[in-house]
């Protein structure tokens, strides 16, 4: 039976933005240690990029190679284990070059450099003209990568979501589900005769279409090939005419969550029934780029968060974040000198790599005023960590006292806080996690405090408005 972790679910109140501030909440939080529930894998945290990326830029640069250390700076200082390679430019347009050697090279010399420990490596589907012989390039192409970066590789895919119409609409010979497996089977034993231990993520779907997902699974579920079926989510749909505010407030709404429960009942448990592992290679807060002065704020950071930690308690292999560079959505962006750097969004992901690691716990929470927090639990070995995340916003936000009950652990307590100016949720800049920023430039040195014990097993702290803790527990 699946152990449903630590969300937990809460009522937005009415009048969220407006009134006075109020004194803190109670909330009990109880955590069961002695069962365990999915296990998180090590490269959980991903990031997900267009296939274009790789090409040199002007100069004969390459944005993924081992000399850009602003960028492998960033992947450590966040966490970042996994990369997904691929997207619209993965095939689209046609006339976009594939990347060759020297891009490959380059990409997976960027890979050891970040630590990055793993890679989808996307080759394309979409072929207009036969005459392209796309199917025997990606075998080269396949062997290749298998012969130099086996040890780096998660495995291949093809194509990138073939069940829209304006895409597959590209190709004469693919016009459904049937046409495309056909193709896709054609093109995968293409690679599995040039490499025979490959293995494929698919369909790489939209969620707008989750039949083609559900369908993949049962069509490939005993052929060996499958090392995930991989979906696509952007949880609010098109961000293109919303207003900021109007980003933030659906960004941290519980209605999100239910909208993860939506697609893990459609889709995710029909694939994990099929005995299949699930992955997301493209998910963020709104497509169309997303919702400037929405997206690439602190509310990201804090529903980045809360959708990772929603996501391994539900069996998921991981998350990779797209990245259309430079899309106000991004993880990643740009700073007023050209250079990389990130947006609030990777304090999310860098929040998560500190207690994300290990294996779910059960949680349950006493929470009488309704505040609108979500709170996880993950065990990696002797230690606990328990992170809580109060998404009340705006004027009449209230911050919550919390009470952590954990059976069997009695040792010392630290917490890590995430934080943004006055707690707002549309903070731009100066976001801090254990009261330091996340740079480009240098290791981030974040620090954890001391908590205080309560009685034995249990601990008290502090969890402003609009922001987010981890606390680690250790054992006796």
């Amino acid at each position: 039976m699946k152990l449903i972790s630590g969300l937990i679910r809460l009522i937005c109140v009415v009048g969220l933005w407006g009134g006075a501030a109020v004194a803190q909440s109670p909330i009990d939080l109880t955590i069961g240690t002695e069962t365990s529930g999915a296990t998180i894998p090590d490269d959980f945290v991903g990031l997900s990029f267009g296939m274009k990326a790789l090409l040199p830029k002007e100069g004969g640069t390459h944005f993924f190679s081992a000399t850009n250390t602003s960028l492998i700076t960033l992947f450590q200082n966040v966490g970042i284990t996994h990369l997904r390679v691929g997207g619209t430019t993965v095939e689209s347009p046609v006339t976009t070059p594939i990347p060759g050697e020297t891009d490959i090279d380059n990409l997976f010399a960027f890979v050891r450099a970040a630590r990055v420990k793993k890679v989808i490596y996307s080759l394309r589907l979409l072929e207009p003209d036969p005459a392209m012989h796309y199917a025997e390039t990606n075998a080269v192409l396949a062997k290749y990568i298998w012969s130099h970066y086996r040890s780096n590789l998660d495995c291949f895919a093809l194509g990138n979501e073939p069940d829209l119409r304006r895409v597959y609409n590209q190709d004469w010979a693919i016009t459904n589900f049937t046409t495309y497996i056909g193709r896709w089977e054609k093109f995968a034993s293409a690679i599995s005769n040039a490499v025979p231990e490959a293995k494929f993520a698919g369909p790489d779907a939209s969620s707008g279409n989750v039949h083609w997902t559900i369908d993949f699974a049962d069509a490939e579920k005993n052929s060996g090939l499958i090392s995930a079926v991989v979906e696509h989510f952007y949880v609010g749909g098109a961000g293109r005419g919303l207003s900021p505010a109007e980003g933030i407030e659906t960004m941290l709404s519980p209605d999100w969550i239910k909208a993860n429960q939506t697609i893990y009942d459609k889709v995710t448990a029909v694939v994990l029934s099929n005995g299949l592992p699930f992955r997301f290679t493209e998910a963020n807060d709104h497509y169309t780029g997303g919702v400037p002065g929405g997206s690439d704020t602190f509310a990201g950071a804090l529903w980045a968060l809360d959708f990772l930690h929603w996501w391994a308690a539900h069996d998921a292999k991981g998350v990779d974040f797209h990245n259309t560079q430079w899309a106000v959505n991004g993880a990643l962006t740009l700073d007023a000198q050209g250079r990389v750097t990130i947006n609030p969004k990777a304090y999310g992901l860098a929040v998560f790599n500190l207690g994300g690691h290990g294996r779910v716990q059960p949680i349950s929470i006493s929470n009488p005023d309704g505040v609108n927090l979500t709170a996880y639990a993950v065990r990696d070995g002797g230690n606990l960590f328990v992170t809580i995340i109060n998404k009340d916003h705006g004027a009449g936000a209230r911050g919550a006292e919390v009470t952590i009950r954990a059976d069997g652990m009695s040792g010392r307590a630290e917490a890590m806080f995430l934080t943004a100016p006055g707690g707002d949720a549309a903070a731009k800049t100066d976001v801090m996690l254990g009261g330091k920023l996340i740079t480009n430039d240098g290791p981030w040195r974040g620090k954890w405090v001391r908590v205080k014990s309560a009685k034995a097993g249990e601990w008290r702290v502090g969890v402003e408005k609009t922001s987010a803790v981890v606390v680690r527990i250790g054992g006796r």
